[in-house]
């Protein structure tokens, strides 16, 4: 079947409108003059490109140092609300597939619900919630955050790998004398581990990449790489290295990609081919 000409046309633009503005992240990354934020110079000629908002992040330069504290601390935070969701997610989603009732259907629906409820909701929420307990906003504030709207990616995405798993299997671990958690760790877990890890991935993307939740439970001190970047957009001259040290985000968000791709390929079975 020949595809048409729109198809094609509206193909393209679709793909442009999702990577060109990543592209430009990463061409912003060398741009030689960060107060005026263009390559060309005062009489219109073309400046070149530069590294130096590289050379800043790796040689530790002072100006950068609140924009790097940002940047680890978004990383600590993204890193241990992505485990701590893992585990959490993956429980509930068992207790989900496994038991049915009532009291699971509400389960559900408490699980479902900050998947469609608006940031700014979840985030004056949590404010009011921790207000109300005498707790100062900080970095477990953050976390405590990040987890509570990470954990339902993780649920939906294990639960849709628990909609193809033949319980069977569980059953004939249970047969042959193996218990609970021998069954769970060497049996159970690591067919669904393609499901964790891509809920993972997904909880990982968007903790790190949160700033409407995070301005409301952060505290003094404890700004994360979004919320910093976004104050000082309209302002810094440092601008080529926050475009630098995105592209490098960029880069590893894309080899953790990469990584579930080949764990996910690893837990396929091999299917052997007969004559």
């Amino acid at each position: 079947m020949k595809r048409s000409y729109f198809s094609t046309v509206v193909l393209a633009l679709v793909l442009a409108f999702l990577y060109v503005p990543i592209l430009l992240v990463v061409v912003y990354g060398f741009i030689p003059n960060g107060i005026s934020m263009s390559f060309f110079d005062s009489s219109g000629r073309f400046a070149g490109m530069t590294g130096r908002g590289y050379s800043m992040i790796f040689s530790g330069d002072r100006r950068l140092g609140a924009l790097m504290q940002s940047f680890w601390l978004s990383l600590v935070v993204a890193g241990l609300a992505t485990l701590v969701s893992c585990a959490l997610g993956t429980t509930a989603a068992l207790a989900l597939h496994r038991w049915k009732g009532r009291l699971q259907s509400v389960h559900h629906a408490l699980v479902y619900t900050p998947l469609v409820m608006p940031d700014i909701l979840i985030g004056i929420s949590l404010l009011m919630l921790f207000v109300a307990c005498g707790v100062d906003c900080g970095f477990w504030t953050i976390l405590i955050a990040h987890v509570t709207f990470c954990v339902s990616y993780v649920v939906m995405t294990v639960l849709a790998r628990l909609q193809d798993f033949d319980d069977r299997i569980v059953e004939a671990a249970y047969d042959l004398g193996a218990g609970s958690w021998y069954t769970f760790f060497h049996v159970q877990l690591p067919l669904l581990l393609p499901g964790v890890v891509a809920g993972g991935l997904l909880a990982f993307t968007l903790s790190i990449d949160d700033v409407v939740i995070t301005s409301f439970v952060n505290g003094a001190g404890t700004n994360t790489f979004p919320t910093y970047v976004s104050s000082m957009t309209k302002h810094s001259r440092n601008l080529p290295a926050v475009f630098a040290l995105s592209t490098l985000m960029l880069i590893f968000t894309c080899v953790l990609a990469g990584l579930s791709k080949l764990v996910a390929r690893g837990q396929q079975p091999k299917t052997r081919s007969t004559r």
